[in-house]
């Protein structure tokens, strides 16, 4: 089989496109060709892969990343077997594609209610470009296959679609704590995933030997933030790492912090990063996000503190850091809870065989399978049966 996927609003390195979906393509030997802006991001890609560097999508400045996406696929999909998108950017690149196969839009996000957060984006229009989306959403549907991050998701459209949820790779053995009082973060850093709170709660326990470690690209909003706070020696922010570097950087920590804001993107979805934190034996400190509260509690692997209360969360850490056994008995329940329910390899082969079917169904004149509608397969099982970052 071969399939095309294209991003220009991700990074070429993230974790749900590359190292979970295209490592499950390749390892179950099928081609891929990869559209994504390498340049823009300084990656170096795998040599596995067919690769297409395209302008990354960034705030305002999109029109040229379309174009470019526009040339690659003209290029590239013709060819192929199936072509899966994961930006809804690209709708609007789609039907200026002759000739394509079908395709697949992995929806990653409410796009709708993420605009809300888009400080690039001005308020008067936020609205209507939010009833944009859902418009699109609903032509999307009815024209391409839709697989979705989340089971939630499902309540946007008419038909059950099914779930690739962001469930994560569980190492057998878990790493042990290392004892330097460090406190981790690994994901895309914004004022609605609480940058600010984790600077106040790293002037809390700075005073108590512990340092606040960042893992992920920042946008404007948080950089204002971050930059005076590493240049005072408050938090360690590496930037943007690729998965696997930032799950080493995991290992051992004290806590995992998820201290996102009472968001209505974010209100139903599973932070990816609670279930890595969990994968390697790390205890969580999390707001109460509902599918968050589910894992943690469920498998009394860490704490659930209140939104903005960088004291309580400060309060979480220090007691991990009083009690060495309970950081240890928490990051052992939650290794064994990713390792019964978390697992990507499992979610893994139903992700590579519901593409399989798309592709060997054909296509009909519009890039729809012609022999299973959209949204027609059972759902792969979703994680509480994720997000994002």
């Amino acid at each position: 089989m071969r399939v095309v996927v294209c991003t220009v609003v991700h990074h070429p390195a993230d974790a749900r496109i590359l190292y979970r979906q295209i490592r499950a393509l390749l390892d179950a030997g099928h081609q891929v060709t990869y559209i994504a802006p390498f340049g823009a991001c300084d990656v170096t890609p795998w040599p596995e892969l067919t690769t297409a560097d395209v302008p990354r999508a960034v705030g305002r400045r999109r029109l040229g990343a379309l174009r470019a996406a526009r040339r690659q696929l003209a290029r590239y999909a013709p060819g192929a077997d199936l072509v899966l998108i994961h930006d809804p950017e690209l709708l609007l690149v789609l039907p200026l594609i002759r000739h394509r196969p079908p395709v697949i839009w992995d929806v990653h996000e409410d796009t709708a209610a993420a605009l809300g957060t888009k400080a690039w984006l001005p308020p008067a229009l936020r609205r209507v470009v939010a009833s944009a989306v859902l418009r699109a959403e609903r032509i999307a549907e009815r024209r391409l296959h839709l697989i979705l991050a989340e089971t939630s998701y499902n309540d946007r459209f008419r038909r059950t679609h099914p779930v690739v949820p962001n469930t994560t790779y569980v190492p057998e053995q878990a790493a042990p704590s290392d004892g330097r009082g460090r406190v981790v973060y690994v994901g895309h850093i914004s004022p609605d995933r609480g940058a600010a709170e984790m600077v106040a709660l790293a002037e809390r326990v700075q005073p108590h030997g512990i340092t606040v470690e960042l893992v992920g690209s920042a946008d404007a909003q948080a950089r204002a933030v971050l930059e005076p706070a590493c240049a005072a020696g408050l938090v360690r922010w590496h930037g943007f790492v690729p998965n696997d570097e930032a799950m080493l950087i995991t290992d051992g920590a004290l806590a995992g912090l998820s201290l996102l804001q009472d968001d209505p993107n974010l209100w139903h979805s599973m932070p990816t990063k609670v279930a890595e934190y969990m994968a390697r034996g790390v205890p969580v400190v999390t707001t109460p996000l509902p599918l968050a509260v589910d894992l943690v509690e469920r498998h009394e692997c860490g704490f659930v503190v209140p939104f903005g209360d960088a004291g309580a969360a400060a309060e979480a850490v220090l007691s991990l850091q009083r009690d060495p056994a309970l950081r240890d008995a928490m990051g052992a329940r939650g290794h064994q809870g990713a390792s019964e329910y978390l697992r990507w390899p499992d979610d893994a082969r139903a992700f590579v065989a519901q593409l399989e079917r798309w592709a060997g169904a054909g296509s009909g004149a519009d890039g729809v399978s012609a022999a299973t509608p959209p949204g027609g397969a059972e759902p792969a099982s979703p994680v509480s049966a994720q997000d994002g970052r």
